[in-house]
Protein backbone atom coordinates (compact mmCIF):
# COMPACT_ATOMS: atom_id res chain seq x y z
CA UNK A 1 0.00 0.00 0.00
CA UNK A 2 0.97 3.66 -0.75
CA UNK A 3 1.11 6.23 2.11
CA UNK A 4 0.29 9.42 1.99
CA UNK A 5 3.32 9.81 4.91
CA UNK A 6 6.65 7.27 4.49
CA UNK A 7 6.33 5.00 7.42
CA UNK A 8 9.76 5.42 8.54
CA UNK A 9 8.84 9.31 8.91
CA UNK A 10 9.65 11.65 11.94
CA UNK A 11 6.22 13.13 11.04
CA UNK A 12 4.78 9.66 12.26
CA UNK A 13 6.62 9.53 15.41
CA UNK A 14 5.39 13.04 15.85
CA UNK A 15 1.82 12.76 15.32
CA UNK A 16 2.01 8.79 17.31
CA UNK A 17 2.40 10.50 20.92
CA UNK A 18 -0.68 11.50 22.42
CA UNK A 19 1.55 14.60 24.80
CA UNK A 20 2.83 15.71 21.68
CA UNK A 21 -0.48 16.33 19.97
CA UNK A 22 -1.56 18.01 23.13
CA UNK A 23 1.66 20.62 22.99
CA UNK A 24 0.57 21.06 19.55
CA UNK A 25 -2.68 21.96 19.66
CA UNK A 26 -2.25 23.49 23.20
CA UNK A 27 0.56 26.28 21.37
CA UNK A 28 -1.99 26.42 18.08
CA UNK A 29 -5.25 27.13 20.80
CA UNK A 30 -3.11 30.27 21.75
CA UNK A 31 -2.04 31.48 18.27
CA UNK A 32 -5.86 30.53 16.58
CA UNK A 33 -7.39 32.84 19.24
CA UNK A 34 -5.31 35.98 18.10
CA UNK A 35 -6.11 35.04 14.14
CA UNK A 36 -7.60 37.92 12.22
CA UNK A 37 -10.04 35.11 10.80
CA UNK A 38 -10.85 33.45 13.96
CA UNK A 39 -14.28 34.58 13.56
CA UNK A 40 -15.12 32.13 11.26
CA UNK A 41 -15.27 29.31 13.65
CA UNK A 42 -17.42 31.99 15.88
CA UNK A 43 -20.44 31.82 12.95
CA UNK A 44 -20.63 27.92 12.91
CA UNK A 45 -20.57 28.01 16.98
CA UNK A 46 -18.37 24.78 17.19
CA UNK A 47 -15.53 26.52 18.71
CA UNK A 48 -16.45 28.56 21.52
CA UNK A 49 -19.50 25.80 22.31
CA UNK A 50 -17.05 23.10 22.40
CA UNK A 51 -13.30 23.93 22.01
CA UNK A 52 -12.02 20.27 23.19
CA UNK A 53 -14.55 18.38 20.76
CA UNK A 54 -13.12 20.60 17.95
CA UNK A 55 -9.42 19.84 19.15
CA UNK A 56 -10.63 15.95 18.93
CA UNK A 57 -12.13 16.73 15.55
CA UNK A 58 -9.23 18.35 14.31
CA UNK A 59 -7.02 15.48 15.49
CA UNK A 60 -9.13 12.99 14.19
CA UNK A 61 -8.16 14.06 10.71
CA UNK A 62 -4.75 15.05 10.68
CA UNK A 63 -4.23 11.52 12.20
CA UNK A 64 -5.86 10.12 9.51
CA UNK A 65 -3.77 11.71 6.84
CA UNK A 66 -0.52 11.32 8.62
CA UNK A 67 -1.29 7.20 9.34
CA UNK A 68 -3.39 6.41 6.53
CA UNK A 69 -3.22 5.13 3.21
CA UNK A 70 -2.52 7.84 0.33
CA UNK A 71 -6.37 7.42 -1.13
CA UNK A 72 -7.70 7.50 2.35
CA UNK A 73 -5.38 10.47 3.56
CA UNK A 74 -6.96 12.52 -0.28
CA UNK A 75 -10.35 11.54 0.99
CA UNK A 76 -9.90 12.78 3.79
CA UNK A 77 -8.04 16.04 2.65
CA UNK A 78 -11.11 16.53 0.62
CA UNK A 79 -13.80 15.95 3.32
CA UNK A 80 -11.89 19.05 4.93
CA UNK A 81 -12.21 20.96 1.92
CA UNK A 82 -15.94 20.21 1.29
CA UNK A 83 -16.90 21.13 5.23
CA UNK A 84 -14.99 24.22 4.95
CA UNK A 85 -16.72 25.19 1.40
CA UNK A 86 -20.14 24.46 3.17
CA UNK A 87 -19.66 27.25 5.89
CA UNK A 88 -18.58 29.51 2.94
CA UNK A 89 -21.19 28.90 0.98
CA UNK A 90 -23.38 29.53 3.97
CA UNK A 91 -22.00 32.64 5.29
CA UNK A 92 -22.13 33.97 1.84
CA UNK A 93 -18.31 34.86 1.23
CA UNK A 94 -14.53 32.63 0.94
CA UNK A 95 -12.44 31.87 3.84
CA UNK A 96 -9.47 34.00 2.73
CA UNK A 97 -6.61 32.37 1.39
CA UNK A 98 -4.56 33.37 4.12
CA UNK A 99 -6.64 31.91 6.48
CA UNK A 100 -5.96 28.98 5.42
CA UNK A 101 -2.29 29.24 4.82
CA UNK A 102 -2.28 29.97 8.74
CA UNK A 103 -3.95 27.22 10.02
CA UNK A 104 -1.36 24.99 7.90
CA UNK A 105 1.49 27.21 9.18
CA UNK A 106 0.55 26.60 13.02
CA UNK A 107 0.21 22.59 11.84
CA UNK A 108 3.61 23.14 10.95
CA UNK A 109 5.44 25.49 13.68
CA UNK A 110 4.01 23.51 16.70
CA UNK A 111 4.33 19.68 15.12
CA UNK A 112 8.08 20.95 15.46
CA UNK A 113 8.28 23.27 17.90
CA UNK A 114 6.22 20.27 20.55
CA UNK A 115 8.50 17.45 19.26
CA UNK A 116 11.40 19.72 19.85
CA UNK A 117 10.13 20.29 23.54
CA UNK A 118 9.60 16.53 24.52
CA UNK A 119 12.05 14.53 22.25
CA UNK A 120 15.00 16.20 20.91
CA UNK A 121 15.95 18.85 17.97
CA UNK A 122 15.12 18.17 14.47
CA UNK A 123 17.55 18.46 11.76
CA UNK A 124 16.98 20.66 8.82
CA UNK A 125 16.01 17.51 6.92
CA UNK A 126 13.24 16.61 9.18
CA UNK A 127 11.93 20.11 9.11
CA UNK A 128 11.76 19.71 5.60
CA UNK A 129 9.90 16.35 6.25
CA UNK A 130 7.77 17.91 8.45
CA UNK A 131 6.89 21.07 6.08
CA UNK A 132 6.52 18.63 3.07
CA UNK A 133 3.83 16.67 4.25
CA UNK A 134 1.41 19.46 5.19
CA UNK A 135 2.47 21.32 1.90
CA UNK A 136 1.17 18.63 0.38
CA UNK A 137 -2.01 19.02 2.46
CA UNK A 138 -2.54 22.19 1.41
CA UNK A 139 -1.85 21.83 -2.02
CA UNK A 140 -4.54 19.31 -1.83
CA UNK A 141 -7.07 21.74 -0.61
CA UNK A 142 -6.47 24.17 -3.18
CA UNK A 143 -4.42 26.90 -0.57
CA UNK A 144 -2.95 29.18 -2.93
CA UNK A 145 0.47 30.70 -2.74
CA UNK A 146 2.46 27.83 -0.33
CA UNK A 147 6.44 28.10 -0.70
CA UNK A 148 8.19 25.14 -2.27
CA UNK A 149 10.69 24.35 0.74
CA UNK A 150 10.77 24.44 4.28
CA UNK A 151 13.82 27.38 3.99
CA UNK A 152 11.49 29.84 1.59
CA UNK A 153 8.19 28.94 4.60
CA UNK A 154 10.49 30.82 7.21
CA UNK A 155 10.27 34.21 6.15
CA UNK A 156 6.29 34.14 4.87
CA UNK A 157 6.01 32.54 8.60
CA UNK A 158 7.36 35.79 10.15
CA UNK A 159 5.74 37.88 8.57
CA UNK A 160 2.23 36.05 9.25
CA UNK A 161 3.03 36.46 12.95
CA UNK A 162 3.41 40.10 12.37
CA UNK A 163 0.67 40.55 10.25
CA UNK A 164 -2.11 38.48 10.56
CA UNK A 165 -2.76 38.33 14.51
CA UNK A 166 -4.05 40.48 16.84
CA UNK A 167 -5.49 40.90 20.19
CA UNK A 168 -9.19 40.89 19.67
CA UNK A 169 -12.81 40.24 21.76
CA UNK A 170 -12.75 36.68 20.21
CA UNK A 171 -9.24 36.48 21.74
CA UNK A 172 -10.56 36.70 25.12
CA UNK A 173 -14.09 34.96 24.84
CA UNK A 174 -11.67 31.76 23.58
CA UNK A 175 -9.73 32.02 26.52
CA UNK A 176 -12.71 32.18 28.65
CA UNK A 177 -14.27 29.27 27.14
CA UNK A 178 -10.77 27.19 27.59
CA UNK A 179 -11.02 28.39 31.21
CA UNK A 180 -15.15 26.91 30.89
CA UNK A 181 -14.11 23.76 30.03
CA UNK A 182 -10.66 22.85 31.29
CA UNK A 183 -11.44 24.21 35.05
CA UNK A 184 -8.90 26.33 36.53
CA UNK A 185 -6.40 23.52 37.59
CA UNK A 186 -6.05 22.50 33.91
CA UNK A 187 -6.73 26.01 32.22
CA UNK A 188 -3.25 27.38 34.43
CA UNK A 189 -1.69 24.41 32.85
CA UNK A 190 -2.39 25.09 29.95
CA UNK A 191 -1.03 28.26 29.54
CA UNK A 192 2.10 27.25 31.22
CA UNK A 193 1.97 24.95 28.81
CA UNK A 194 1.79 27.50 25.84
CA UNK A 195 4.64 29.58 27.24
CA UNK A 196 6.61 26.67 26.21
CA UNK A 197 5.85 26.27 22.59
CA UNK A 198 4.60 29.80 21.13
CA UNK A 199 6.75 32.27 19.56
CA UNK A 200 7.86 35.76 20.88
CA UNK A 201 4.61 37.45 19.00
CA UNK A 202 2.41 35.24 20.10
CA UNK A 203 3.56 35.68 24.07
CA UNK A 204 3.61 39.47 23.50
CA UNK A 205 0.08 39.83 22.35
CA UNK A 206 -1.23 37.23 25.08
CA UNK A 207 1.64 39.20 27.57
CA UNK A 208 2.67 35.86 28.18
CA UNK A 209 5.79 36.34 30.36
CA UNK A 210 8.92 34.11 29.01
CA UNK A 211 9.33 31.52 32.65
CA UNK A 212 6.60 28.75 32.75
CA UNK A 213 5.89 27.00 35.97
CA UNK A 214 6.25 24.34 33.94
CA UNK A 215 9.82 24.70 32.49
CA UNK A 216 11.58 22.42 35.79
CA UNK A 217 8.49 19.75 35.05
CA UNK A 218 9.73 18.69 31.48
CA UNK A 219 12.78 16.80 32.09
CA UNK A 220 10.93 14.88 34.74
CA UNK A 221 8.33 14.32 32.73
CA UNK A 222 10.66 12.86 30.20
CA UNK A 223 12.35 10.22 32.86
CA UNK A 224 8.70 9.40 33.77
CA UNK A 225 7.86 8.61 29.88
CA UNK A 226 10.81 5.93 30.08
CA UNK A 227 9.51 4.39 32.64
CA UNK A 228 6.15 4.45 31.61
CA UNK A 229 4.73 6.16 34.41
CA UNK A 230 3.63 9.59 32.51
CA UNK A 231 -0.28 8.05 32.36
CA UNK A 232 -0.20 9.03 36.08
CA UNK A 233 0.44 12.91 35.10
CA UNK A 234 -1.82 12.18 32.27
CA UNK A 235 -4.82 11.08 34.54
CA UNK A 236 -4.30 14.04 37.11
CA UNK A 237 -3.97 16.79 34.08
CA UNK A 238 -6.26 15.46 31.58
CA UNK A 239 -10.51 16.02 31.42
CA UNK A 240 -11.64 12.37 32.72
CA UNK A 241 -14.25 13.05 30.02
CA UNK A 242 -11.27 12.40 27.26
CA UNK A 243 -8.87 10.19 28.92
CA UNK A 244 -9.92 7.27 26.70
CA UNK A 245 -9.63 9.52 23.38
CA UNK A 246 -6.03 10.97 24.22
CA UNK A 247 -4.90 7.36 25.08
CA UNK A 248 -6.34 6.48 21.71
CA UNK A 249 -3.69 8.80 20.09
CA UNK A 250 -0.67 6.89 21.32
CA UNK A 251 0.92 4.62 18.58
CA UNK A 252 3.53 2.28 19.30
CA UNK A 253 6.41 2.08 17.27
Amino acid sequence: MSFFVNENSVVRKIWGRSDTILFIFAGAAAEFALNKAVDWLYFTGKLPADPLGRLFSTVRYARLIVFAGEEDANKAIDTMHHIHAAVEKSRGYSIPDWAYRDVLFMLIYYSIAAHELLEKKLSEEEKEEVYNVFYRVGKRMGVKDLPLTYKNWLPVRASHLENDLQKTGYTADLFKQYKKHLGAMRFNVLIEGQKLVVPERVKELLQFSDFSLLTPVVPVYKISRLMKLDWMLKNVLLPSDYKEQINELDVNY
